[in-house]
């Protein structure tokens, strides 16, 4: 197994690093204060065909592999964790109506979402069920001619700002089989939005609750098949882990290469900081840390792309892994800048509370832990 990128590799991490460094990281602060990423962005970035990362040729994307991908979100991220990670749930979206969608759905959906003029977000966690999302209660009761669906999302990462949300909703009995995905759009009657939430990190992001109040959707919007919903949630999920992954490894790349540049230029006791034994250790340790973790992301992602039947304990081993390692070396980094770590303009306290919350989306990491210990342990 050759981990040695290709020169088409190279060259796609290349250009989202330089996208980044040009377009993004300039910005990245100005955003957060704002708590909103210009839409003209994801028109720039789509350009690139990064709308469609993993959507098909044959339905207009760019048809790329799964560890093509994580080498974008890992670029994009070393810019700002938040605007990569936005760009991976639409990737998400765009790629389930690729795969799920019938022809007269993805006619109408999916040229914009290529371009970016329709930004999608997705809508699975509720108030109630957060892990446990095959007890989801957002209701869709099917008429002769639309599905009247009413229920409330939680933590939508675009919610009140995205142009249309692909939503898990119940269309029959209780239980994972019972759930259905169902693709609305902004304006529809009926939809509307909670107040933006304050968080932590990721704070460019829009995040509020979607409300659905007997909004009518055309029977036509429905993804797949009814009943198939839960199933196209989880498939989705083993890419979005290694995307979440990637987007850490990138932001914890990035803060180590700040805090190298920092420790040649700060001086203390008469010399550069980084000629003192115990700080290179620390840098050290960082090193070891980001090259396990780009180890086991990409062999995860290589599993996913040949549909190894390991790939699922892998992803959930990758993301596990990866995302704790690098809030740890995001937070080391903070340490090693001292005071300056601890003020917004240096942008390594920032890196902090964005990955924060990587260790609880797509799965929390305790729901890795079970699913790496259940395929350990067969009963």
């Amino acid at each position: 197994m050759d981990f040695t990128l290709s020169d088409e590799q190279v060259a796609i991490f290349d250009l989202a690093k330089s996208f980044g460094e040009e377009n993004i990281a300039p910005h990245a602060l100005e955003w957060e204060e704002n708590q909103n990423i210009p839409k003209a962005l994801w028109r720039d970035i789509a350009s690139l065909g990064f709308g469609g990362l993993y959507v098909s040729e044959e339905n207009g994307g760019s048809g790329l592999s799964r560890l093509d991908a994580t080498l974008v979100f890992e670029a994009l991220s070393m810019a700002c964790p938040s605007v990569a990670a936005f760009l991976s749930i639409h990737n998400m979206c765009a790629s389930m109506i690729d795969r799920y969608g019938s022809k007269n759905l993805i006619e109408r959906v999916l040229p914009d979402a290529l371009s970016m003029k329709n930004v999608i977000s997705y809508c699975l966690t509720e108030p109630a069920s957060g892990s446990d999302a095959s007890a989801l209660k957002t209701n869709a009761k099917k008429t002769n001619e639309y599905y009247n669906i009413n229920g409330t999302k939680s933590f939508i990462s675009g919610g009140g700002y995205s142009d249309s949300y692909l939503v898990m909703c119940r269309t029959g009995n209780l239980g994972p089989k019972g759930i259905s995905t169902i693709y609305i759009e902004d304006g529809t009657e009926g939809l509307s939005f909670g107040s933006l939430e304050q968080k932590m990190g990721w704070r460019s992001q829009p995040t509020r609750q979607v409300h659905m109040d007997s909004c009518k959707v055309p029977l036509s919007n429905l993804v797949g098949e009814e009943g198939h919903g839960f199933n196209y949630a989880m498939a989705g999920l083993d890419g979005g882990r290694l995307n979440i992954a990637a987007c850490s490894l990138g932001a914890a790349q990035h803060a180590l290469n700040k805090t190298l540049t920092y420790m040649e230029e700060r001086e203390a006791f008469g010399k550069k900081i980084n000629q003192f034994q115990a700080l290179q250790f620390n840098i050290a340790d960082i090193e070891i840390e980001l090259q396990a973790s780009r180890i086991l992301l990409r062999q995860a992602a290589w599993k996913l792309d040949q549909k190894k039947s390991d790939a699922t304990h892998f992803c959930a081993i990758a993301k596990k892994f990866v995302t704790e390692a690098g809030s740890r070396i995001a937070n080391q980094c903070l340490q090693l800048h001292g005071g300056y770590g601890y003020l917004t303009e240096y942008g390594i306290e920032k890196l902090v509370r964005d990955l924060r919350v990587h260790e609880i989306l797509e799965g929390t990491n305790e729901i890795m832990r079970l699913i790496i210990s259940r395929n350990l342990i067969k009963t």
